[in-house]
């Protein structure tokens, strides 16, 4: 199968960003937060059981997941999140597989998801690359990007690895506290990186 390079980060650490500049260089991704949302469009299966768990109050007015109202459920409550994860996270997991078994041109392909590390998503990758910033940027950036509370952006983190525990599992890490030059510089060197890695494994 084509190399998969892991890619991963705490909330508002630029993951997409990342992802979009190895675009550049014609890399395939999927990011597992796309498929959370396919999952659940109007119609699947997995919507039908967020409605029947938490009731129907959990759609908006055209039908489909009102994911700010499940978002401030599920954080508050440690039981809700365990029963929202045993409905999505299989169904993410075979999302993200289709994708990583379908042939492509792509000289390796990433994987991109928040949950990576703290999930069954770590076994299908080959590497894990870390988009590392501090938990301030985080929160700065976060309620910013989604007009989120602060409280709840710091309840989304405290689900998630810390800082310290993503880098120490990780085999290369990109520092995006800076413009996006800079980070353009870094991906482009991982890049030829991941080339190499590829070529030998293939």
């Amino acid at each position: 199968m084509t190399l998969t390079i892991g890619v991963t980060g705490g909330i508002g650490a630029g993951k997409t960003t990342v992802a979009r500049c190895f675009g550049e260089h014609d890399i395939a991704w999927m990011d597992a937060d796309q498929a959370a949302r396919d999952i659940v469009r109007p119609g699947e299966a997995a919507l039908e059981e967020i409605c029947t768990a938490f009731g129907h109050q959990m759609l908006d007015a055209s039908g489909e997941l009102n994911r700010r109202a499940l978002r401030a459920l599920v954080f508050d409550d440690a039981e809700a999140r365990r029963q929202l994860e045993a409905i999505t996270h299989p169904r993410i997991r075979e999302h993200l597989v289709t994708f990583l078994e379908t042939p492509k041109s792509s000289a390796y392909q990433l994987l991109v998801s928040p949950l990576l590390l703290e999930t069954s998503q770590k076994a299908l990758a080959d590497r894990i690359l870390v988009i590392d910033v501090p938990s301030e940027v985080q929160v700065a950036r976060t309620t910013a990007r989604d007009q989120t509370d602060e409280a709840q952006v710091k309840a989304i983190m405290a689900a998630q690895l810390s800082r310290q525990e993503r880098l120490a599992l990780a085999d290369d890490v990109i520092d995006n506290q800076r413009d996006i030059h800079h980070l353009r510089r870094q991906v482009a060197a991982l890049h030829q990186q991941y080339l190499t890695l590829a070529g030998a494994s293939s």
